[in-house]
C-alpha cells in the first residue's frame, strides 16, 4: 500500500491487486484513521475477454509441455525444441490477434487497444526469438530479420492486390510505392514482375528496365544450408554492389527518377532511404534495409550500433522515442534484463514477460538473475501472473501448474491463493479439493472440508455434511452429524442417505458416535434380511461395549422386543441376563436423577408401559432360553 498527500488534510492510499487497483481516501485524526469510500480504478479487462482467454489456455498447455524438456539434455540438442516452442507462442499469440481483428466491429471489449498490445507482444517475441532463443549468426542473422519485418509490415500485399486488381494496375497511383515497397523489403522477385507492368507500357525504356531487372535477379542472398561460405558470400555481393554503383555513375537511370530511387536503395543510400520514409514506416524496418543493401553479413555483436544510428536517424530529435522503441532497442543491444524491465512497465499484463523469462530461463540466457528477496526473475514474473489467473472465476485451474513450477515460493503461494477460491458449488469444492489433496496440502483440505460440511449443515443436508467432515478427517464434526442422524431417526423412524451410511467402511471409525451410526444401520440390515441371532449379537455388543450413547439405550431396548418375541429363541440366557442389566442400569439412573431435572426425558424416554413390556418379554425369553440351553446340554 502507498499513500499520497493531498490538498485540505486528506490523503490518498492505493493497492495494487493483480487483477485491479484500488484507491482510498483517507483522513487522519487525533483518535486514529478513518477511511471513506474505495474507488476500483482500473480493472484488468485481459482475463474477462473471451478471446484472450484462449490466449491463456493455450500458452498453458505450452508452458507445461516445456516444464518437461529434460535438463540433461546438451543445449544444441534442445535449442530446436525451444525455437519450436517459441513459434508456438507466437502462433496462439497471432490467433487470437486475428480473432480479435475480426470482432472488433462487433465486440463490446476495448479489442483495438488489446489488437495493439498483441501486435507488440508479438514483434517484440519475434525479435527476441532470433537474437536470442535461435542465435542466429552472421549471413542467417539478416536473412531471419528480414522475414521478421516482413511478417509485421504486411500492409504492401494488401496495397499490391488493390493495385494488380484495378484496370492497368501501371497506371495506377499506387503503383510505384508497391515496387519501392518491396524493395525495401528485399522481395525482389515480386519487384521484378512488377517491373514488367510498366516496361510494356514504355517500349522505348525498355532496355533500362531491363538492366534494372538484370540488376534484381543478379542480387545475391545467403544460403545458410548451402556450401559457400560467408567470405564467399561477401566477394559476390561485393561485386554485384560495385555493379549498381556503376549504372548509377553511368546515369543509366537518370531519365527515370522511380528506377534511379531503386538504384540508390540498392546500393544502400540513407538518404533515399530516409526519403523513403512513408513507405518504411518504422525505424528497425530502416535498420534491417540498410542491413540488407549495406552490410548483408552484419554479426550479433555489431547490431546495436547499427539500431542506435538508424534510431537516431529515422525519429524526428525532437521527439521521445516510444517505450516499443526502446524495448526493440534494448533488445538489438542484447540487454535481455532491459527487454523485460521495461516490457513489465509497458504492457499492461503479465502474460508476456512470464512466459517469455520461462523460455528465456530453460534456454540459459537470465544467469540465474536473483532478485533481492531471493527468487529468481522468472519465478518472480510466474508467481505475479499466476496471482493475477487466480481472480477469474475458470482461469484460476491454469494457475495451479505455473505455481507446481516455481521451486521456491509457488507452494507457499497456492496455499494462499486456494484459499481464497470462492467456494460456490460442491463440484468446485471437490475441483480444489483434488488439487489439495494431489499436493498433500492437509490443512487446505481440512478447511474446504469443514467450510461444506458447515455449509450442508445449515442447509439440513446430513449426508452431505456427513461425507465432507469424514472427508476432513474431523472426529468432532463427525459425531455432531452422527447424532443428527439419530435424532433425525428418532424423530422419523427412518434414515436419510441410506448409501452413504451403508458405505461407510472403515470411515466409521473416526469417531465413536460415527461408529455407533454405521453398526446401528447395520443391525437394521441384518434385521430386514432375518438374519435374527447376528443382529442380536449386534444389537447387545452396542450396549455392553458402552459405544450407544446412554439417551439412545431405550430404542435399542426397544429394537429387542420383536427379537424377544420372536417363537423361536433368539437370545440365549446369557444375553438375556445382559439386556435385563443394561434395562435396570437405565431405569434405576433415571430414578435417581432429581426430580424436575429433565422432566421432559422421564415423559418421552421412560414410559412404564414399555418398561413393562421390556421385563415380560425379558422373563419369557429367559424361561425359554433356559428350556432350550437345558434342554441341549442333556
Amino acid at each position: 500500500n502507498e499513500k499520497l498527500s493531498v490538498s485540505d488534510g486528506k490523503h490518498m492510499g492505493f493497492a495494487w491487486g493483480p487483477g485491479d487497483i484500488l484507491v482510498y481516501e483517507t483522513l487522519y485524526k487525533a483518535s486514529g484513521m478513518c477511511s471513506s469510500l474505495i474507488h476500483e480504478v482500473r480493472k484488468d479487462e485481459d482475463i474477462y475477454s473471451p478471446i484472450l482467454r484462449k490466449l491463456f489456455n493455450e500458452s498453458h498447455h505450452i508452458f507445461v509441455g516445456l516444464q518437461t524438456i529434460r535438463e540433461d539434455l546438451p543445449s544444441k540438442s534442445k535449442k530446436p525444441q525451444f525455437v519450436s516452442i517459441s513459434k508456438n507462442y507466437r502462433s496462439v499469440i497471432r490467433a487470437c490477434m486475428e480473432e480479435l481483428q475480426q470482432a472488433a466491429g462487433t465486440s463490446i471489449f476495448p479489442v483495438l487497444s488489446q489488437v495493439s498490445i498483441l501486435l507488440a507482444i508479438e514483434l517484440i517475441w519475434n525479435l527476441c526469438e532470433v537474437l536470442f532463443i535461435d542465435a542466429a549468426p552472421a549471413g542467417s542473422l539478416l536473412l531471419h530479420l528480414l522475414d521478421w519485418v516482413r511478417l509485421h509490415k504486411a500492409e504492401v500485399d494488401e496495397k499490391a492486390r488493390e493495385v494488380l486488381q484495378s484496370e492497368s494496375p501501371a497506371e495506377h497511383r499506387g503503383y510505384w510505392d508497391v515496387v519501392v515497397s518491396y524493395v525495401l523489403q528485399g522481395r525482389l522477385e515480386e519487384a521484378r514482375q512488377m517491373l514488367v507492368k510498366q516496361a510494356t507500357l514504355q517500349p522505348a525504356l525498355r532496355s533500362m528496365y531491363k538492366l534494372m531487372d538484370t540488376l534484381l535477379a543478379k542480387m545475391p542472398f545467403y544460403n545458410p544450408g548451402g556450401t559457400q561460405t560467408l567470405t564467399e558470400f561477401d566477394v559476390k555481393w561485393r561485386h554485384w554492389h560495385e555493379e549498381v554503383d556503376r549504372c548509377l555513375q553511368d546515369n543509366s537511370f537518370a531519365s527515370n527518377q522511380h528506377l534511379e530511387l531503386i538504384c540508390k536503395i540498392l546500393l544502400g543510400d540513407e538518404d533515399s532511404l530516409l526519403e523513403c520514409k512513408n513507405l518504411l514506416s518504422t525505424w528497425y524496418h530502416f535498420l534491417v534495409t540498410r542491413l540488407l543493401f549495406s552490410h548483408p553479413t552484419v554479426k550479433p555483436t555489431e547490431l546495436h550500433y547499427y539500431a542506435q544510428s538508424c534510431m537516431t536517424m529515422f525519429l524526428d530529435s525532437r521527439s521521445v522515442p516510444e517505450p516499443l522503441d526502446s524495448i526493440l532497442l534494448a533488445a538489438f543491444e542484447f540487454d535481455i534484463h532491459q527487454v523485460i524491465k521495461d516490457c513489465s512497465i509497458a504492457l499492461n499484463n503479465w502474460w508476456f514477460v512470464a512466459h517469455l523469462t520461462d523460455l528465456l530461463d530453460h534456454c540459459k540466457l537470465l544467469q540465474s538473475h536473483n532478485l533481492h528477496f531471493g527468487s529468481n526473475l522468472r519465478e518472480f514474473l510466474l508467481l505475479e501472473y499466476a496471482s493475477g489467473l487466480f481472480t477469474h472465476h475458470s482461469l484460476w485451474q491454469l494457475a495451479v501448474d505455473y505455481f507446481d513450477h516455481c521451486p521456491e515460493f509457488g507452494r507457499v503461494y497456492l496455499e494462499l491463493q486456494i484459499e481464497r477460491v470462492p467456494l460456490e458449488t460442491e463440484r468446485k469444492a471437490l475441483k480444489v479439493l483434488r488439487i489439495c489433496e494431489q499436493r498433500q496440502m492437509s490443512e487446505q483440505v481440512r478447511s474446504i472440508c469443514k467450510i461444506m460440511a458447515m455449509r450442508a449443515l445449515r442447509n439440513n443436508r446430513l449426508g452431505s455434511a456427513l461425507s465432507w467432515s469424514i472427508r476432513a478427517k474431523d472426529a468432532a464434526f463427525a459425531t455432531l452429524i452422527s447424532e443428527k442422524f439419530l435424532e433425525d431417526y428418532s424423530a422419523r423412524g427412518a434414515f436419510s442417505d441410506l448409501d452413504l451410511i451403508d458405505n461407510l467402511g472403515p470411515s466409521m471409525l473416526l469417531s465413536d458416535r460415527l461408529t455407533f451410526l454405521g453398526k446401528y444401520r447395520e443391525f437394521h440390515k441384518l434385521y430386514g434380511e432375518k438374519h435374527f441371532t447376528e443382529a442380536a449379537r449386534l444389537l447387545l455388543s452396542l450396549m455392553t461395549a458402552k459405544i450407544a450413547p446412554r439417551s439412545f439405550w431405550m430404542t435399542l431396548l426397544t429394537d429387542a422386543l420383536p427379537l424377544l418375541e420372536q417363537k423361536e429363541v433368539i437370545f440365549s440366557v446369557g444375553q438375556t441376563y445382559e439386556l435385563m442389566f443394561c434395562l435396570e442400569e437405565l431405569t434405576s439412573s433415571l430414578n435417581a436423577a432429581a426430580p424436575g431435572s429433565d422432566p421432559a426425558m422421564q415423559e418421552e424416554d421412560i414410559e412404564v408401559t414399555k418398561v413393562e413390556l421390556l421385563r415380560l418379554a425379558l422373563a419369557r425369553n429367559l424361561a425359554m432360553a433356559i428350556v432350550k440351553e437345558g434342554t441341549v446340554n442333556t
